[in-house]
């Protein structure tokens, strides 16, 4: 981008940002960010939050709708012509009719709603409501805008040779020291180097290892950019010291990792993370603890690196217009559905003592930060079990098909009780070097792991009024209270 180029482009966003700040003096307007690591819940999130709202949902903890004053909730057309509308109706569908848990996101999705309410001095108004859905992985390729290719690589070649995921990376590492990144620029070497960095991402990503930290993240989700000169590089072992040539493989790559940066990753920032007025971030941290101590690590370093994403922009010129202007942000750690409830503090600080070792190394400063155990929508209820040491506090609920515990496998239809283990009183005692938190090994070794948690289907919802039927939440209701409750006082 030239710098001519670069003026118009700033003008024009400094122009629509001011546009912005003036109406919603007049209108209120909240753009939530809503994000997440792979299958931490983003899409059944709003889903159960879109749906409480207009329908009047049980959340005695949001104020505004607990006290009355909000009037009524409703869905506005979709404001942005070249943004996908989230599908929230046959999200809601899939939920209660099918019992299915609704697809992943897979690419960024907006849903306008209008919520009428009387303000505590008796005015009435109405709050615009711009929900923002996109991947956890666009989210961790931010950083990228800050790093050069090289530094790139060496922090990716550094990783793949560390801990669990050195396992996973050998097809691509072997492949690397095959490469002469000084060599004549080669189409077909590009190529297989990016196929097999991929695949060690992908492999990253499975439940069995859980890795969190993975960028780039349009390599895991490619969408139209699938097979693009954009997509077709990877990182390269360069000699310390040396300049590469005009035309070799290393000039190549780093063309390429510049132009994904400037394509891919600014478009993504000017346009839509750089306007969120609150973020909450789903964690699956339950995911996490079953793969072993390297996935919980990684995941706190994934933790860094988007506390990171919020510093972004803060210098240089127009950066008051066009740095990262959330000013709460929310990490929950999903799914709290799948413990009983004495074990929920547990996991609150589990992730909690996450975040807080994130802030201290992202040195991060300038918004709210708050940490919550919830489950969006409840998939289970509360009861106990005997076992050989007495009655133990269980979960109860449906198996999702072919799920395993204790050597039977699932179908699905069959209601069980489920001890799922407990967690650690001391959740500092899971990050400290030698800790015995983690007894076993990490799994995709062929053995268990500490901790086994079931993944179960959507509740069994009893029809007492016409459309469908509220959702059954834990603490849903205190995350929209920390998100955007203060914009209805």
């Amino acid at each position: 981008m030239t710098l001519i180029s670069q003026i118009v482009e700033q003008a024009r966003l400094a122009a629509r940002a001011l546009a912005e700040f003036g109406g919603g003096l007049f209108n209120p307007t909240v753009r939530l960010g809503i994000t997440g690591l792979s299958r931490a819940g983003k899409t059944v999130f709003i889903t159960a939050l879109v749906h409480g709202l207009m329908r009047g949902g049980r959340f005695p903890v949001f104020e505004p709708l607990a006290s009355g004053r909000i009037a009524a909730v409703r869905l506005a057309p979709q404001p942005h012509d070249a943004v996908p509308r989230f599908d929230y109706e046959n999200h809601a569908r899939t939920l209660v009719d099918e019992r299915r848990w609704p697809e992943s996101t897979r690419q960024i999705s907006e849903l306008r709603l209008l919520i009428d309410y009387q303000s505590q001095n008796g005015a009435l108004r109405t709050l615009t409501l711009d929900i923002v859905d996109y991947p956890g992985e666009w989210l961790l390729d931010l950083p990228l805008l800050g790093k050069s290719y090289e530094q790139w690589s060496a922090e990716c070649i550094a990783q793949g040779r560390h801990g669990a995921r050195s396992g996973l990376a050998g097809s691509w590492l072997a492949h690397l020291v095959t490469i002469d990144p000084l060599a004549p620029a080669d189409e077909g070497v590009a190529i297989e180097a990016a196929r097999l960095f991929t695949a060690y991402l992908q492999a990253c990503r499975d439940e069995r290892y859980a890795m969190s930290l993975l960028p780039p993240g349009r390599f895991l989700m490619p969408g139209d950019l699938a097979g693009s000169p954009a997509l077709t590089f990877a990182p390269l072992e360069l000699p310390e010291g040396a300049e590469p040539p005009h035309g070799s493989l290393s000039v190549m790559m780093r063309r390429r990792y510049d132009s994904y940066r400037e394509v891919v990753v600014q478009p993504f920032f000017r346009e839509h993370f750089a306007r969120l007025d609150r973020q909450i971030v789903l964690v699956d941290t339950l995911a996490a603890l079953n793969a072993g101590p390297d996935a919980v690590r990684d995941l706190q370093g994934a933790l860094v690196s988007i506390l990171d994403c919020f510093r972004i922009g803060r210098g240089g010129m127009f950066s008051a217009l066009f740095r990262p202007r959330a000013s709460k942000i929310l990490f929950a750690a999903t799914k709290a559905d799948h413990l009983h409830h004495s074990a929920h503090d547990r996991l609150e600080a589990i992730l909690a003592q996450m975040v807080a070792g994130a802030i201290a190394q992202a040195g991060f400063e300038g918004a709210e930060v708050d940490v919550i155990a919830l489950a969006a929508v409840r998939a289970t209820r509360e009861g106990h079990v005997r076992g050989e040491g007495g009655t133990l506090p269980s979960i109860i609920g449906f198996p999702a098909p072919d799920e395993t515990a204790g050597g039977e496998t699932f179908d699905g239809r069959s209601e069980v009780a489920v001890f799922p283990g407990d967690l650690p009183a001391d959740a500092g005692a899971l990050f400290e070097p030698g800790s015995h938190a983690f007894r076993g090994l990490t799994a995709g070794c062929g053995h268990d792991t500490d901790f086994r948690f079931v993944r179960f289907r959507p509740p069994q919802l009893e029809q007492i009024s016409e459309g469908l039927p509220a959702l059954p939440h834990i603490r849903l209701d205190r995350a929209m209270q920390f998100l955007f409750g203060d914009r209805l006082q």
